[in-house]
């Protein structure tokens, strides 16, 4: 998943970049114009980057949880299973001791 997010925003930033040239050399307008538009779409990018950042933070963040919960899981059951292998040794044992 992490790779196609990073893929996507790759893709994204890189047809950004290439529109924002496109449209500035097909449609030529006054400077002040081009550069307020440039500007506004530079920042709309670069909301859209920290937006993308931030998304990939919170995967790697719940990534990282679910590896933690899934490591505690299989900890919670190696103990159980020991508890188990304990108690039917003892029991074992009991009954070997009661038959002999």
């Amino acid at each position: 998943m992490a790779n196609f997010s990073r893929g996507f925003g790759l893709g994204l930033l890189t047809g950004a970049v290439l529109g924002s040239i496109t449209a500035v050399l097909v449609a030529p307008d006054k400077g002040s114009n081009t550069r307020s538009r440039l500007s506004y779409q530079i920042q709309t990018y670069i909301d859209e980057l920290r937006s993308l950042i931030d998304e990939l933070r919170d995967e790697n963040f719940s990534v990282n949880s679910a590896k933690a919960q899934s490591d505690e899981v299989v900890e919670d059951a190696k103990k159980k299973a020991e508890d188990l292998l304990r108690e039917a040794e003892d029991l074992l044992s009991n009954i070997n001791r009661d038959s002999a």
